[in-house]
Formats: structure tokens, sequence, C-alpha cells
């Protein structure tokens, strides 16, 4: 009796440890893991209201040289803090792309004029489109009209800015528009940790549970290769 008590208090002692070391590494490796970079490649973050005020002269002293920050959402939401968190990048000397959170429930004209209503009409990273499905859009439309209102965006904010806008696709928005998703533009890539198993992408996001000076709690972590890195086989 007296061996198995002491048996079982080991298998107890055995499971702490494991909970402990995977806490560590949940709540320390993993916000502060950044992925070796390879040639032609650079650290950056993704940012919206939610980080709250951000010190960027910090931030690009941290190693981080550009920042995606979102502008806008749908046909009339703007970031609140888009105008000063555009002018502290710059200031610091973060290279700056605004991106823009897509919506099922309005045309995709009327989205694009919303993003450019915001953006400067000159950016030093590509505009960049977030595909995700919203929970506050219950309305989910077809393929096919989900295709041409995302065609209508991307024109319209093309011509006006003059380059191709990057495609950052969740996985639940790819499962339910996989036609939708295999439009030919610059992808911006979700793995967490791992590095992509495709060579497609132009940014890879590793996370969003990144630990980096100026920010209060997380923020997405990116990579960011040149597009001759970027056509390269790995």
């Amino acid at each position: 009796m007296a061996r198995a008590r002491s048996r079982a208090l080991g298998a107890c002692v055995v499971l702490v440890a494991l909970a402990i070391a995977g806490a560590a590494t949940w709540f320390v490796w993993i916000p502060g893991h950044r992925p070796e970079l390879r040639a032609g490649e650079r650290y950056g973050i993704d940012v919206s209201h939610h980080q709250g005020a951000i010190d960027w002269h910090r931030v690009a002293q941290d190693g981080i040289s550009f920042a995606y920050i979102k502008a806008s959402e749908g046909s009339s939401f703007t970031d609140p803090r888009f105008g000063a968190n555009w002018r502290g990048a710059g200031e610091a000397g973060v290279d700056r792309g605004a991106y823009h959170f897509f919506s099922l429930c309005s045309p995709g004209a009327t989205q694009a004029r919303n993003f450019l209503d915001v953006v400067p009409g000159q950016l030093e990273l590509s505009p960049a489109v977030d595909l995700e499905l919203s929970p506050d859009c219950h309305r989910k439309p077809g393929s096919a009209a989900v295709r041409n209102e995302l065609a209508a965006f991307l024109e319209l904010v093309e011509q006006d800015l003059t380059d191709e806008v990057v495609l950052y696709v969740g996985d639940d928005f790819e499962a339910a528009y996989p036609t939708v998703t295999s439009i030919d533009r610059p992808r911006w890539r979700l793995r967490f940790i791992f590095r992509p198993s495709t060579n497609d992408w132009l940014i890879w996001q590793v996370g969003s549970i990144a630990r980096v000076e100026g920010i209060e709690g997380s923020v997405g972590l990116d990579v960011l290769r040149t597009g001759d890195t970027a056509n390269q086989e790995e």
C-alpha cells in the first residue's frame, strides 16, 4: 500500500512538473520567440486599437522594422488609433502598411472607399485586406457574391494606390470560400511558430501573442521578405 501511494505521489509530481513546463513555454517562451531570419527577411508587427497607446521608438529599438496598421473595417468603421499609430511609426522610422478588415455584409466598393478615405496616398508597404469570418455578420453570402465584392474592393484600391493588395486569409474564411481565396495576389500567411509549408507567401504571421517592447500586452509578430526572396524556392 505504501509503495502504491509513493508511485501515485511520484506520478503527481511529474504531472505538476509537466504542467509548469507547459505553462512556462506558453507564457514565457512563445511570446518571446522570434524565428531565425533568412536572407531578405525582417521582423514586423500588425496592430490595431486593441494594442492601445504604443511607444513606437521602443518598438523600433526592439528590432521591429515594419508594421501593418489597421485602418478600417467594413463600409464605415475606422480604427480610432490609426492616425496616432501611423504618425508614431513614421517618426520612429518603422516602415508602414495599412490593412482593412473585409466585411461580408457590405459592398466591396463602399469598403474600398472607406479604406482609401483613411489611408494616406502613399504607403511604404503594399496595402492589405484581412479576410476572416466576422462574428457580427451572420448572413453568409455565396462564393460568387463574395468573390465579386472582393474583386470590386481590390480593383478600386489597386487603382488608387497603384499596388497589389496583400491577402491575409484566416483558416475559417479559406474553409468557407476556397474559390475566393484562390485569387492571385501576394499572400500573408498565418502559421503558428513554424514556417509556412508552402513557399507562396510575402508575409508570415508567426503568431498573435508576441511580446514587443513599447506595447502593453500581446501583438501579432510577422516576417516580411522581399519580392525576389519570395519567388525563390525553399
